[in-house]
Parts: structure tokens; sequence; C-alpha cells
């Protein structure tokens, strides 16, 4: 059995889930936030609207991690996991 395979055994998904979850929040809030300096001649106001989009994804990611992950970790818990 594969390391990858073994993290989404279902007694395991509840502990690897927000920490999944939250690595790839942070990559979609890492492109929201710096994404578009490689887009200088994109006006502000497309550039403002694309992040915003970006940052849902984020949000879609973030949320189902807390909470999936509240239910065995303390709160402070996953916040280590972002850093």
């Amino acid at each position: 059995m594969s390391f990858a395979s073994s993290l989404i055994q279902p007694s395991h998904w509840p502990y690897s889930a927000p920490i999944v979850l939250l690595f790839l929040s942070n990559l979609f809030m890492t492109l929201a936030w710096y994404g578009h300096l490689k887009f200088k001649a994109v006006s502000l106001a497309v550039v403002i609207l694309v992040s915003w989009g970006i940052a849902f994804v984020e949000y879609c990611f973030a949320v189902p991690a807390n909470r999936i992950g509240s239910a065995v970790y303390s709160p402070a818990e996953p916040r280590r996991f972002k850093k």
C-alpha cells in the first residue's frame, strides 16, 4: 500500500484532509496575492476581480479544512499546518 493510498483510508481522512486542504488553500491564496504581478498590462479592475475569484477558491478549501479538522484537532493545531 502506498503512502498516498494510506492517507485516504476512511480512518485517516479526518486527520489528513485538513492538512491537504490547507496546503491547497495556501497555494491558491499565494496565487491570488502575487499572481497578478506578472500581468502588469491588465487593468486593475480585472486584476482585482480575478484575485477575488481565486481567493474564493481558496476559501472553498479553507472552510472544509477547518470544519473537518475541528473534529480531530484543537483550534490552534491547524494554524501550525498553514505555516
